[in-house]
């Protein structure tokens, strides 16, 4: 069995627990910067932080056009929280000049549940992760407001979609790297161990 590699994009966000999260979940974790780190992984992680912070510094470090194209070619991907807003094809309310990875045809609202005060702890049943509910912490979390036709919900919240998949692309509102329950990243280690370019590097 192969043992994927799976970037973690380090501009902004809870890079050392997502890259603690995969390797717990059998990947070999590294950060990423560059387009040339970006080149050596088989999936990769965008965590939480600032949506448009995020699509400004990968701009600047030269990596928003090349995750563009390796996420069209079928490199698999998972965006927490601010990492769900930067893969969906279109935001409700976009900030001027935020821009995009795209790869999930949906419909983000940004902060739809509320400010950092109001941030939560939720027990969540996410399709495709077996046993107990996952705890799923909400910090100024979007959520989704629409679906296209390819898109499938994995999970919801007080009637609110909270994860999406859409082929080689996985997406939750919330953050399972901050709550010692790496299962969420198995499912996507999974995924990066099935990209064909997994263990071949």
């Amino acid at each position: 069995m192969t043992t994927p590699v799976v970037g973690v994009l380090a501009l902004q966000g809870d890079v050392r627990e997502h890259l603690i999260a995969l390797a717990s979940a059998d990947a070999l974790a590294r950060p990423v910067r560059r387009p040339e780190e970006l080149a050596e992984v088989d999936g990769l992680v965008i965590p939480g932080g600032e949506s448009t912070t995020i699509s400004k510094l990968a701009t600047l470090f030269g990596v928003m056009e090349p995750l563009r194209a390796r996420v069209r070619d079928g490199m698999p991907v998972y965006g927490t929280c601010a990492g769900m807003i930067m893969l969906a094809d279109k935001i409700l309310d976009p900030r001027s000049g935020q821009e995009t990875v795209g790869g999930i045809d949906m419909i983000v609202r940004r902060n739809a549940f509320g400010r950092q005060n109001e941030s939560f702890e939720a027990a969540v049943d996410v399709k495709g992760v077996e046993g107990a509910p996952v705890e799923g912490v909400f910090i100024r979390a979007p959520w989704v407001e629409s679906v296209g036709a390819q898109a499938e919900v994995l999970a919801e919240h007080e009637g609110h979609i909270v994860a999406v998949r859409q082929g080689n692309a996985l997406a939750t509102s919330f953050h399972p790297e901050l709550t010692g329950d790496h299962r969420v990243h198995a499912l996507f280690v999974e995924m990066a161990r099935g990209n064909p370019r997994a263990g071949s590097l």
